[in-house]
This record gives structure tokens, C-alpha cells and sequence, in this order.
């Protein structure tokens, strides 16, 4: 028995000595050549290519041709006016397959207030952002993140086209500066709106569930109205008000998400009534 188990651990080390140096030296060759892609990637893939630049200074550059040329026109005049007003400074670069890269950033001598929309179809999402730190300390990470999903996903471009994204991104920027800062941006979108209303929605069905009578002569029993207090604020407060007020001054939105968590919770008490509570009653006379 002895002997056959060295057999086999002899015959097992023999493969493993054919099979390691035909596996592994190719798999460490592989992973070498992913360790050291950025050391031998040629430099052009930080693109600096200053020709591109124009010969005239301009606070946008359309490579891509996103924008028509009344549309550039306005906006160049637009962004202008407001770094005179504001001192924040905005700029545009839409590309392609050509881009300038780092020679924007000497060409628009980009600094701590400044920010630049590079607009770029290639990627999931067509806006991208460089922000500066003071912007930074006037609108959270979390702006631009929401910033960028709201206005440069593929059905927003699909929409508004790609110079209304960025035109509609410039402007919620502008208004936030023009406020003295955000903590989200403003503005309402429908589908976020649809959100907020079945949340409010929900919160009213867990509050009318709640609030069924378990005794007999009893209305409302607001211990577990109470007790579940946590869960249906949040839904209706937190998640249904709470982006609302938020984002729009508008008082529409905020009736209707009352409204739905109203119906909801009346419509869900009764229905718990008649059902639930009409079982227990029996039950317990």
C-alpha cells in the first residue's frame, strides 16, 4: 500500500513539473503585461494635443458638434456673463475622437473655481465633470453624482438631445451657485416625482394597516400607529416628501404625495377592517 501511494505522489509530481511551467509561465507573462500596460501604453493616451485648441479665447470647444452654432453662440455669451457676475468659471468641451486632453486645463487656466463639462458619447454616460475644490465645498460628491445620472443617461440624451443635457446641466449648476450651494440638484424630474408618490403610497397603506381596531368599541388603535410610527414615516417623510421639498418649491407635488398617502392609508384601514379585524372580533367576542 505504502509503495503505491509513492507511486502515485511520484507520478502526480511528474505531472505537476510538465504541467506548472506550461500554465504558469504563461499566466505570469499575461498578468505582466497587464501590471506593466500603463508603462508601456504610448503617451498619447493622456491626449495633449494643443492644436486642437481654438485660436480665439471661448469658454466652449465643440469638437463632437454637439451644439449648433446659434446654440454655441448663446452659450459661449451665456457662460461669459456669468463668470463677470458670478466669478465662478464654466466650461464646455465636447469630443469625440479628437480631444485637446491636459491642454485645456493651460488653455482655460482651470483652477479651484472652475468647473469643466466634458461631454463625451463614447462611454454610459455622456457628461462628465471636473470640479473644482471651492465648488466642492458648495455642492456635495453626491450633487454631481446626481447631477451626471440625471442629465447624461442615455434616455435624457435620447430625449433632449445632447446639447439639452448640457445646456439643462449648466443651468441647474447656475442656479445652485446662483443659491450659494445645493446639497441636491434642483429640479423634479417625473419619474423621481412617481417615485416619491408610492412611497407616500405605501407609508399610508403600513399606517392604515396599523391603525385597524383590535378591540371591540375601538376607532383607531393608536398604540400600533405608534409602534409602527418608524416605518411608515419613513416611507412617507423621509422617502416621499423628503426629495420633494427638496428639489422643487412647487406645492403640487406635496399635495399629491399627501393625498396618496391619505387614500392609501383610509383605503387600507377599511379593507384591514373588513377582513382582518372582522376575524378577530369573531374570534374574540
Amino acid at each position: 500500500m505504502g509503495r503505491s501511494v509513492r507511486t502515485r505522489q511520484s507520478w502526480g509530481t511528474r505531472l505537476l513539473t510538465r504541467l506548472v511551467p506550461s500554465v504558469l509561465v504563461p499566466a505570469l507573462f499575461s498578468l505582466a503585461l497587464v501590471l506593466l500596460a500603463p508603462a508601456l501604453t504610448p503617451a498619447a493616451l493622456a491626449a495633449d494635443n494643443p492644436q486642437l485648441l481654438p485660436d480665439h479665447p471661448t469658454p466652449v470647444i465643440d469638437l463632437a458638434r454637439a451644439l449648433s452654432e446659434a446654440q454655441r453662440a448663446n452659450l459661449e455669451q451665456q457662460l461669459s456673463a456669468f463668470e463677470q457676475s458670478s466669478g465662478w468659471k464654466l466650461r464646455v468641451l465636447t469630443q469625440y475622437e479628437r480631444t485637446p486632453g491636459l491642454a485645456v486645463k493651460d488653455f482655460w487656466n482651470l483652477d479651484e473655481r472652475s468647473l469643466l463639462l466634458v461631454a463625451d458619447p463614447r462611454g454610459g454616460n455622456l457628461l462628465n465633470f471636473n470640479v473644482g475644490d471651492a465648488l466642492f465645498a458648495l455642492m456635495p460628491r453626491t450633487f454631481w453624482v446626481e447631477l451626471q445620472t440625471r442629465f447624461g443617461n442615455q434616455y435624457y440624451v435620447r430625449d433632449h438631445g445632447e446639447d439639452g443635457a448640457i445646456e439643462d446641466a449648466l443651468t441647474a449648476v447656475e442656479t445652485c451657485l446662483e443659491r450659494g450651494g445645493c446639497q441636491v440638484v434642483p429640479g423634479l424630474p417625473r419619474e423621481q416625482w412617481i417615485l416619491t408618490f408610492c412611497t407616500s403610497a405605501l407609508g399610508g397603506v403600513v399606517a392604515g394597516f396599523a391603525a385597524f381596531p383590535r378591540k371591540s368599541g375601538e376607532w383607531i388603535a393608536w398604540a400600533w400607529v405608534l409602534l409602527l410610527a418608524p416605518l411608515w414615516g419613513i416611507l412617507f417623510v423621509a422617502l416621499g416628501l423628503g426629495p420633494v421639498v427638496t428639489r422643487t418649491s412647487e406645492v403640487l407635488p406635496v399635495l399629491r404625495n399627501v393625498l396618496g398617502f391619505a387614500v392609501a392609508a383610509v383605503a387600507s384601514y377599511f379593507i384591514a377592517q373588513r377582513t382582518v379585524g372582522d376575524s378577530r372580533l369573531s374570534e374574540n367576542p
